[in-house]
């Protein structure tokens, strides 16, 4: 079976990488660890974050699929239960090809494998069958599964599967019998039956406690009947595995068994259930997704399917925007409110300039853009109540460094490296994000970089935020506006009301100015006032 989830037919698996830095500054980590239920699912739904497609048809064919798991309760459900048997043919896979194992093995095995893939193929046929499904990736399983059922062989393997697994689970235990030498080691070790039934524990002891309680006694048996010789030990006990020769005989006992199992499986040399295990990490995604999505959907938080648009559009619409970390931290428990805003990335609004006061919500608007569209280009739904996205091709940050980082080259040396890198492989389809980037030098140096970087912005004509405490590189986009290139540079603010921070966002001209009268204001550091406030005093 050639099938994925994650590519519709016909597209081959195309997506850049997201670099170390974005994964960081982005909280992938943070994101996947409310999600993931292990350490196998955290490494799984992890790496497939990190991976960024930007093919629209791939992007509308997982955003589809995604709905329909996330609309399907019972789809999820199922669909989880078939992970343990196909997680456990995934397990079998090398047994089975292990050509060195006894026959009896290598054929209960393929038998095992062929019981999984036989159920598995009837619980996604049940579960797909019983769902009001629509999207192309769902629909075009379901028809693969139904040809299988389709197929003349797959009613005879189902029934041939059953009768097999029946026959051979009758066998739950096997009795040995072992004889020792006059120095009390295993010489000899013989089968004396294949029962029915499973030892207990109770039993077994009961027996034993029965023996040794005749102390004064030996138990003078001699062979057990029907006891075959199959394993005799060197000079010192245990220099032979006892395992292959057991099997070895195990082997001749069940003799019609072998038999049976070989002539009826042959038939079915060409089906193999492994393929189907390539499906684990992709129903794993979308399902721990879903059940996360519906979980923040069912405290009141507001999410939304994305509308994908052409790439070449390099626009962002989206209304009611926040920080998925926000929905986590109410999710939780925690009470916050989650302040929503809205944000357009045309070719006349595409490079912005964001200012603000400190703490009043600048990186985490910035994060909530790069949060938007990675959660829309890997399908899920997004966090904001609309969004629609012309795909980008990849996501670079550029937040400040850890110390550590930058003990060679200086804080600022550092910064312009990391700048450098970035346009030497972002293109006009890329998004930017920049958080208080150039902030650790002093402001003449910062302005005069960063106003570089503005205009190579404007030149490269990549959607960007470039959120900053340098309210002056705002203060005339028209300016910026003039040089060449495509997409227009606008000034972006968050607000204060009333002295207190709003965290809205707005299209209008930096005021650093006003926000810090509002401030000293507020907390009594104007002149006047702490005039007064020394007249008070001396008074």
């Amino acid at each position: 079976m050639n099938f994925s989830l994650l590519y519709p037919e016909g597209k081959e698996p195309e997506f850049c990488t997201l670099s170390n830095e974005t994964c960081n500054d982005l909280s992938i980590e943070h994101m996947v660890d409310q999600i993931a239920e292990s350490d196998y699912e955290h490494t799984v739904i992890q790496r497939m974050m990190t991976k960024l497609v930007s093919d629209p048809e791939v992007i509308r064919y997982r955003c589809d699929i995604f709905e329909d798991i996330l609309k399907f309760p019972s789809l999820r459900d199922k669909i989880k239960e078939l992970l343990d048997e196909l997680d456990y043919l995934k397990d079998l896979e090398r047994s089975v090809k292990d050509n060195t194992a006894e026959p009896i093995w290598q054929l209960i095995n393929r038998l095992q494998e062929l019981d999984v893939y036989v159920n598995c193929i009837s619980g996604i046929n049940e579960s797909l069958e019983n769902n009001d499904i629509k999207s192309e990736g769902l629909i075009k399983l379901k028809d693969y599964v139904n040809s299988i059922y389709g197929e003349s062989g797959f009613e005879f393997l189902y029934q041939d599967i059953k009768e097999l697994m029946a026959e051979v689970g009758n066998i739950r235990s096997v009795s040995l019998g072992v004889n020792l030498d006059s120095h009390m080691r295993p010489v000899e070790v013989g089968i004396v039956s294949l029962n029915n039934e499973a030892f207990s524990k109770p039993g077994v002891l009961s027996k034993f406690l029965d023996f040794t309680s005749k102390k004064s006694q030996i138990h003078n048996g001699a062979s057990f009947d029907g006891m075959t010789k199959i394993h005799t030990v060197g000079k010192v006990a245990g220099e032979d595995p006892l395992m292959s020769p057991l099997s070895r005989v195990v082997t001749e006992m069940l003799g019609s068994t072998v038999k049976q199992l070989k002539n009826r499986l042959n038939k079915y040399v060409n089906v193999s259930g492994y393929s189907l295990t390539k499906l684990i990490p992709e129903f794993l995604f979308y399902i721990r997704w879903a059940e996360y999505c519906n979980k923040l959907m069912g405290v009141g938080i507001k999410m939304c399917k994305p509308e994908i648009t052409d790439i070449e559009k390099r626009e962002i619409h989206s209304k009611g925007l926040y920080n998925f970390k926000l929905a986590v931290q109410k999710a939780q428990g925690k009470k916050i409110d989650i302040i929503s805003n809205d944000i357009d990335f045309t070719m006349e609004h595409g490079i912005y300039i964001m200012t603000g006061p400190n703490r009043g919500g600048k990186t985490t608007f910035t994060q909530a853009v790069g949060h938007l569209v990675l959660m829309a280009q890997h399908g899920l739904y997004v966090p904001a109540e609309y969004a629609s996205i012309s795909p980008v091709d990849n996501i670079y940050t550029h937040f400040p460094a850890d110390e550590n980082q930058t003990v060679n080259l200086g804080r600022l040396g550092e910064e312009s490296k990391r700048l450098s890198e970035i346009f030497a492989v972002a293109t006009n389809k890329s998004l930017l994000l920049f958080n208080e980037s150039l902030a650790t030098t002093s402001f003449a140096e910062g302005l005069y970089i960063a106003k570089d970087v503005v205009r190579a912005l404007r030149y490269l004509g990549a959607r960007t935020i470039f959120n900053t405490h340098m309210h002056e590189l705002a203060m005339h986009p028209e300016e910026m506006n003039s040089l060449e290139g495509d997409m227009n540079v606008a000034s972006l603010i968050t607000g204060i009301h009333d002295g207190e921070r709003s965290y809205k966002v707005f299209l209008a001209p930096p005021e650093g100015v006003s926000y810090a009268k509002d401030i000293a204001e507020k907390y009594g550091v104007t002149f006047s006032q702490l005039k007064n406030s020394i007249d008070n005093t001396t008074k």
